[in-house]
């Protein structure tokens, strides 16, 4: 009876203990727009990001507070400007509990570049990976690739073993490398597990109690990531205790809600730009004049008003070309892009096209309700000029798909577009380079030598002072060129519960200058 008793008291104090437990088990609610891509070769947008840096790790990361890099799955490296040499950490594991080794790395460089997709491009330059020994890893450069560790921090290391045990069907020795399980799983050796994983609905995530940094007590135990939550349904749950942080594309008035309700207001700056693109391969933006003129047209001043949330807050900044200001090669602020009615007029007058003739359809992405504002906006400042917009909503897939083709794709497209590294040729290679075209980033289809032979210019100088020569001579080239209106510099704003503590997004001391990157989970705090 005695023995009963007391396995009865045992159970109950474990019962409490559990409960106890669960109890303070704490969650992280956040949303992006969909859809949400788990697959490290094929992940590119703002939602993939957040998923890479937190379930993934990289063998660099940018410094915190600071420009530069930080070695991570490396503990350091060596180059003569074309090979680099890293030395891996030994104390790091994936989550299945296999060693990271240099096989991984390379595993990884491959399997991206074998698939061609998503950041795959910034890797292009790359003649080859290889092992030198399990703890050392090389890469040779065809040339010289100045931006070439701060691409690294876009090469998620994913775990050979575990993909290779779950190879489907396909093509070749290494068949679909690991794509179908890949698209629901994860193999990383990231802060954070994948518990779940719906692209369209929402990624759960846990902390990674085995992780090689220890995950810190006051981070989320729990992350739930949502996709696609309507901007009214984003400011109910807020308002209401049930959302800790939301999307970037609340519309202003929703922040300042929102802020005078108690909310606190997280900012990401100097990564983004929101670009308003024209398609030059087809009437009549083939025609430089007529894009010259509608530049010239469109009211910047009042597009960074519309964004404007509190008298210190707003979602955008006065844009002074392709670079936003303070990035290397960026042009100062006293050129900011301004609107010129008489220098649009005397353009339109140059145009091959008749004002009368045109009609142009202006687009916006379906899930960015903030958009639908710029296409009103453009549509006045056109009609301005006797040119006719007729404003299309687009859902997100189907832009993406359109514009594959120069010849579906919208007259005018709008997308904001980030660094993607943090270096100036991960924001423009990708956008203006003749071989970019058909991408979500180059729906201008832009083919000019001048602006080709700068870009690659810019890749392979080293000095930072001669690069920022070079990328200025590059944002006066595209500035005359107008492939784009480049409508402002983005300030990422995102409204968040009392809940959470976020360092990065709230002290400038302690930004990444790579965009996502303050979405590090086990960088946050969430309170009692």
């Amino acid at each position: 009876m005695k023995k009963s008793l007391k396995t009865v008291a045992a159970a109950l104090l474990a019962a409490a203990s559990l409960h106890s437990y669960a109890a303070a088990e704490t969650v992280l609610r956040l949303d992006e727009v969909p859809v949400g891509e788990l697959d490290p070769a094929k992940a590119s947008d703002y939602a993939d990001s957040i998923l890479m840096f937190n379930i993934y790790d990289t063998l660099v990361i940018p410094k915190q507070g600071q420009p530069g890099y930080d070695a991570f799955l490396a503990s350091g490296w060596e180059t003569d400007g074309k090979t680099y040499t890293f030395k891996l950490r030994n104390d790091v594991k994936f989550q299945s509990g296999n060693a990271l080794t240099a096989d991984d790395v390379v595993f990884s460089y491959n399997r991206m570049m074998a698939l061609g997709q998503g950041l795959s491009y910034l890797f292009t330059n790359v003649e080859k990976a290889e092992a030198v020994d399990p703890a050392t890893v090389k890469f040779t450069l065809k040339e010289v690739y100045a931006p070439f560790i701060s691409a690294l921090t876009r090469l998620p290391i994913v775990d050979k073993k575990l993909v290779m045990e779950n190879l489907a069907a396909g093509d070749g020795e290494m068949k679909d490398w690991g794509q179908a399980y890949l698209t629901g799983h994860a193999a990383g050796s990231g802060a954070y597990k994948v518990v779940s994983h719906n692209p369209q609905e929402e990624t759960v995530m846990a902390k990674n109690a085995d992780y090689f940094l220890k995950v810190p007590a006051k981070a989320p135990d729990t992350v739930r990531f949502r996709y696609g939550l309507e901007a009214a349904t984003v400011r109910t749950l807020i308002s209401q205790g049930e959302h800790d942080i939301s999307s970037s594309w609340l519309p202003p008035e929703v922040l300042k809600s929102l802020a005078a309700e108690g909310a606190q207001l997280l900012e990401e700056k100097g990564t983004t730009g929101f670009y308003i693109k024209m398609n030059t391969t087809k009437a009549p933006f083939d025609d430089i004049e007529c894009r010259l003129a509608v530049s010239y047209a469109f009211d910047y001043e009042s597009g960074v008003k519309m964004v404007g949330v509190t008298d210190t807050v707003s979602q955008g900044s006065p844009a002074t070309g392709a670079i936003p200001v303070g990035m290397l090669g960026a042009l100062p602020a006293d050129k900011a892009m301004k609107k010129d009615i008489d220098k649009a007029k005397e353009h339109l007058a140059k145009c091959k096209y008749k004002p009368e003739d045109m009609k142009v359809e202006l687009s916006w992405i379906g899930e960015v309700p903030l958009e639908e504002r710029f296409a009103l906006l453009m549509q006045a400042n056109f009609s301005e000029l006797g040119i006719k917009a007729e404003v299309k909503k687009l859902p997100w897939a189907l832009f993406v798909e359109q514009i594959s083709k120069p010849e579906n794709t919208p007259a005018i497209s709008q997308v904001f577009v980030n660094t993607m590294s943090g270096d100036p040729d991960t924001l423009l290679y990708g956008m203006y380079h003749s071989t970019a075209g058909g991408t979500w980033m180059s729906p201008e289809y832009l083919k000019d030598k001048e602006v080709d032979a700068l870009l690659e210019k810019g890749r392979t100088t080293t000095d930072d002072a001669e690069r920022a020569k070079i990328y200025t001579e590059l944002n006066e080239r595209l500035r005359a060129l107008a492939p784009t209106i480049f409508a402002q510099d983005q300030t990422a704003v995102f409204a968040a519960s009392n809940r959470v503590s976020v360092p990065a997004l709230s002290d400038p001391s302690k930004a990444f200058a790579l965009a996502g990157f303050g979405f590090n989970f086990r960088l946050m705090e969430m309170k009692d």
